[in-house]
């Protein structure tokens, strides 16, 4: 696999990013109530323990969607009949779900150039040894940001695009933010092409606290994890066996809430800001939402953010969907 790296404006890129992280750390823990932001879950630790999520019994988003798109990705090249098209995938993932869309279209003799995009370059690495070598399949990895990497395909190719934004990423962002990521998608794209979006549906609050509060204790060691990396990182002291993980759904929200909570009075000290923080008894810090949907939810977004949408694939307990959604321009 070709890996495209964009250029930063200093030489120094991870430098830019600790100093980032000791800022949102700040402004997080100076907050009330405390939070940090979910997107640093992922180091290297964290990384590897959320594989080990998606694959436990309890937690249902991976597998189920795996099953609508290996089920369904002979329509989905169908629908589309293209005969060469640019497969982009916002987060790369480990390549499993990409596979089984890519198939899909070589299996209709269709040329695919497959441009995953994440910011990790790692990622991009272990994706490459994931995504098969077939005479039809052309991949490129872009190290960047999403928006910066759609620029960049779009500069390569005037190929029509089928983007990739799986899993329930998009229940990351609240009822506004979403549509606000989306219309920007809208913006980077062309009349035509096409957008695979995937939703977690709102369905039984049993399963969706079993899928967050996994029986293996992995969910909790995932999210503790984000103290340990503020250890290692920015020079902290957090006590990880003083706090513990909870999640819960909101039906007022239709999301799952993720907390770390302090299990008794404690400072923290954190050298990278030269600052200590104090926690009281059971004081929360907010780590995550993770929203759910309707399908009503789903017609709504698309049609608010440009997308006409060609068709919902569901499993058949309606867990989950992955929509197919066409340009309007």
């Amino acid at each position: 696999m070709k890996i495209s790296k964009i250029d930063y404006k200093s030489d120094n890129i991870d430098a830019i990013n600790k100093e980032q992280f000791a800022i949102d750390v700040l402004t997080g823990l100076s907050a009330s109530p405390k939070t940090l932001q979910a997107k640093y879950f992922y180091d290297d630790t964290g990384s590897k323990i959320f594989q080990q999520i998606t694959q436990h019994e309890d937690y249902y988003p991976t597998r189920t969607e795996f099953e609508i798109l290996n089920t369904i990705k002979h329509e989905l090249a169908e629908l589309i009949g293209e005969q060469e098209i640019d497969i982009i995938e916002l987060g790369a993932g480990d390549g499993h779900k990409s596979q089984l869309i890519i198939d899909g279209f070589v299996d209709h003799n269709c040329k695919v150039n497959y441009y995953p995009i994440d910011i990790s370059e790692e990622a991009m690495l272990m994706l490459e040894d994931n995504i098969c070598d077939h005479p039809n399949v052309e991949c490129h990895g872009i190290v960047a940001e999403y928006f910066e990497g759609l620029r960049l395909v779009r500069e390569k190719s005037t190929n029509k695009q089928l983007v990739l934004f799986l899993g329930s990423n998009i229940g990351n962002f609240d009822r506004v933010q979403n549509q606000g990521f989306l219309r920007r998608l809208w913006m980077s794209m062309n009349a035509g092409d096409y957008a695979l979006v995937g939703f977690d549906l709102k369905k039984d609050v049993d399963i969706l606290t079993r899928a967050y509060n996994d029986s293996s204790g992995l969910t909790k060691d995932f999210n503790l994890n984000l103290l340990t990396r503020i250890n290692n990182e920015l020079g902290a002291n957090f006590v990880v066996d003083n706090f513990q993980h909870f999640g819960i759904y909101s039906p007022l929200l239709g999301a799952m809430e993720s907390y770390v909570i302090a299990s008794k009075p404690q400072n923290v000290y954190i050298s990278a800001l030269k600052r200590q923080f104090h926690f009281d008894a059971f004081e929360p810090i907010h780590l995550e939402y993770s929203f759910k949907f309707l399908k009503t939810d789903i017609d709504f977004i698309s049609q608010h953010t440009g997308f006409e949408v060609i068709k919902h694939f569901s499993d058949p307990r309606d867990y989950f969907i992955d929509s197919l959604w066409q340009v309007n321009k």
